[in-house]
C-alpha cells in the first residue's frame, strides 16, 4: 500500500481551485476530497527516485473552507491517524475580505521535541500552536516564504550523521549536502516537523529561493562562480539544488493555468522518469539565466504580490553587472505596469532588502565600483575580496538595477490608478526593520516602504547586532558618504528613513490589507514559545 512520505503542502488557491502537493513512498494516484464535495486526482510523477503528485483541486466556492482528506489509491493517508491538530482546510477567499500575508525567511530546521534549540523556538512553530490551539482564530491567508527555506551548507548534527554515511566528509563539500538525494533529506528534516506539517497543510504558501538553499553567497560574482565551477563537487550541487528546489518549491508556486503552459511540468510529469527532463532544465538553468524563470506573480482580490529571483537572474559579468538580468527586469515591469488601477497594493518580494542600513548601502555601492575598476586593478581585486568576505552582494552591490527598481516603483506610485501602497518584502539579514523611501525630485504620494523580516528560526552574532545597529546612524551616515565619494558613486536615487527597528531574534511580520488600508504587526517568539507583538502600525489608513 502506498505511504505518504511528506507533505500534504497547500499551495496555489483561488476562489474556484487549488493545488496540493505529496510525496509518496511508491508510484501511486493521489485524490484530495474535500468536505463539501470538491476534489482532485493526479498521479504521481518520478524524479531521481522520488515519487511526487501535485494535485489540482476543483470545484470550491469563494467564501468557504471546507476540510479535506488526501487518500493514495483510495486509501486515507491524511488526516495522520490520531493527530492531534484540527482538520487541515482548503480557504477560498471571498469578495472585499480582508487579504492577511504573512512572511518571513531563513528557517534551520528545528530540533527535535526532545531536542535543545540553541536558537530559540521556531516561529513558524510557534504559529502553528497558536493556530491549532485556536481552530477559529484569523489566519494568514498565505505565507511568503523568502529564502533559505533549508540550509544545504549549514546541516544539522544528525544530517551530518547521515552524510557520513553517505561519503567521506573529509573530501568536499564535505558535510554540506551534495546531491538530490542528500537535498531531500533537507525537506524531510524540515518540513516533518509536525507543526509545520499541519500549518503547510492548511495554509497556503508561496516560496523563492535565497543563496543557503544551494550555497551561502550564491552567485556573488563572476569571480566567485568560476572559482565555484574549477571543482570537482559544484555542478552535481548546484543542479542538484536547482532540482529539488524546482519539485519541493517551485512547482507549486504556479496556478494551474501556468501548469497546464508550462512545457518542463509536461516534460517531468509525462516521462516514465522525469530525472533526465527536470536535469536538462537545471543545466539550462545554470548556462542561461534568461532561459529558465523563477520569478512569478500572484494576485490576491487586489492585493498584487511579485515574487523576483534576485539569485539566479543575476548578470555577473562586471561591465554589465545587475541584479536582474533584462529579459527579467522587462519581466518585473511588466507586472508591477499591467493592468493600470487593478490593485490597491503592490507587494515585491524579493529575497534580499532593497533598501539597507545607510552605512550598508554606501559600503556595498563603493565595493561594487572598486570591483568594477573606478580605482584601478589593486583596488579591483581588494574589492572582490571584501565582497565576497563581508557578502556584499544585495541590490545596492548592483547599483543599475537598485536605481531601475527605484525608478519603476516611482512610476507605478506616480501613475494614474496608482495603489495605495508598494511593499517590498524581504530577509536574509537576520533581523526586522521598517524603512520608508522619499524621492528627492517628486515621486510617488503613496507610502513606499521596505519591510525586513529574518529570520523565522536562526541568529546574528552579537557583533553583527551591533553593526546593524550602527548602521542606521548619523555617524554612520558620514562614514558610508566618505565610502561614496572614494568610490565616485553617484547618489542614490532614492532617500529612506528607518521607521522601525532593528529587532532581533525568530520573528515573522503580518500585513493586513483591506481595501486601500495597509495594517503592520511584527511578531517575536518568547521564550514561552508564544508570539508577541512587538511592532505595529497602520502604513496607510485607505
Amino acid at each position: 500500500m502506498a505511504e505518504l512520505r511528506l507533505g500534504p503542502l497547500l499551495r496555489y488557491t483561488d476562489g474556484s481551485c487549488a493545488t496540493v502537493w505529496v510525496e509518496t513512498d511508491v508510484p501511486c494516484t493521489a485524490h484530495v476530497r474535500c468536505s463539501d464535495g470538491a476534489s482532485g486526482t493526479a498521479p504521481t510523477f518520478r524524479v531521481a527516485g522520488h515519487h511526487y503528485a501535485l494535485v489540482t483541486v476543483t470545484g470550491l466556492r469563494p467564501g468557504t473552507s471546507p476540510s479535506y482528506e488526501v487518500f493514495l489509491d483510495d486509501a486515507p493517508v491524511w488526516p495522520l491517524p490520531d493527530s492531534r491538530f484540527p482538520p487541515s482546510v482548503i480557504r477560498s477567499p471571498g469578495a472585499g475580505d480582508a487579504v492577511r500575508v504573512t512572511f518571513g525567511s531563513c528557517r534551520w530546521a528545528a530540533p527535535p521535541a526532545d531536542g535543545k534549540d540553541a536558537v530559540g523556538p521556531d516561529a513558524l512553530d510557534t504559529l502553528a500552536k497558536r493556530l491549532a490551539a485556536d481552530p477559529d482564530a484569523r489566519r494568514p491567508d498565505v505565507l511568503l516564504l523568502l529564502g533559505d527555506q533549508v540550509y544545504a551548507d549549514e546541516v544539522s548534527e544528525e544530517t551530518r550523521r547521515l552524510l557520513a554515511t553517505r561519503r567521506d566528509l573529509d573530501k568536499a563539500p564535505g558535510s554540506q549536502v551534495a546531491d538530490y538525494e542528500e537535498y531531500c533529506h533537507l525537506y524531510y528534516e524540515s518540513w516533518l516537523d509536525p507543526e509545520i506539517r499541519w500549518l503547510l497543510s492548511t495554509v497556503p504558501s508561496f516560496m523563492i529561493f535565497d543563496d543557503h538553499d544551494i550555497v551561502d553567497d550564491w552567485n556573488t560574482s563572476a569571480a566567485w562562480l568560476a572559482d565555484m565551477r574549477s571543482t570537482d563537487w559544484w555542478q552535481q550541487r548546484l543542479l542538484s539544488g536547482l532540482m529539488s528546489y524546482w519539485v519541493h518549491q517551485h512547482l507549486g508556486n504556479l496556478s494551474p493555468a501556468e501548469l497546464a503552459d508550462d512545457p518542463a511540468w509536461a516534460a517531468v510529469r509525462d516521462a516514465p522518469d522525469g530525472t533526465h527532463a527536470l536535469r536538462a532544465l537545471a543545466e539550462r538553468a545554470d548556462a542561461d539565466p534568461s532561459s529558465v524563470r523563477f520569478s512569478y506573480r500572484r494576485d490576491f482580490g487586489r492585493v498584487r504580490v511579485v515574487m523576483v529571483d534576485s539569485r539566479a537572474a543575476r548578470v555577473l559579468d562586471e561591465d554589465r553587472r545587475a541584479m536582474l538580468h533584462p529579459g527579467e527586469a522587462d519581466w518585473l515591469r511588466e507586472q508591477v505596469l499591467a493592468d493600470e488601477g487593478a490593485y490597491d497594493h503592490l507587494l515585491i518580494g524579493t529575497s534580499l532588502p532593497w533598501l539597507l542600513p545607510h552605512l550598508v548601502h554606501d559600503a556595498e555601492g563603493w565595493d561594487a565600483a572598486l570591483c568594477a575598476g573606478e580605482r584601478g586593478d589593486r583596488w579591483a581585486r581588494f574589492g572582490e575580496w571584501l565582497r565576497r568576505g563581508a557578502d556584499l552582494e544585495h541590490w545596492a552591490a548592483f547599483p543599475r538595477s537598485f536605481a531601475d527598481l527605484a525608478g519603476l516603483i516611482g512610476e507605478a506610485g506616480s501613475a494614474p490608478g496608482a495603489p495605495a501602497s508598494v511593499c517590498v518584502l524581504s530577509g536574509d539579514v537576520h533581523h526586522g526593520y521598517v524603512a520608508r523611501a522619499s524621492w528627492p525630485s517628486g515621486g510617488p504620494g503613496i507610502p513606499v516602504v521596505q519591510l525586513t523580516c529574518s529570520p523565522v528560526h536562526n541568529s546574528v552574532p552579537l557583533t553583527m547586532r551591533i553593526g546593524f545597529r550602527f548602521g542606521w546612524s548619523a555617524p554612520a551616515r558620514l562614514l558610508g558618504r566618505l565610502l561614496a565619494r572614494h568610490g565616485r558613486c553617484p547618489r542614490p536615487p532614492v532617500r529612506w528613513r528607518k521607521q522601525g527597528g532593528p529587532w532581533f531574534g525568530n520573528q515573522l511580520m503580518t500585513l493586513t490589507l483591506r481595501g486601500r488600508s495597509a495594517h503592520l504587526r511584527l511578531e517575536r517568539t518568547g521564550t514561552d514559545e508564544t508570539l508577541r507583538t512587538v511592532h505595529e502600525t497602520v502604513l496607510t489608513a485607505g
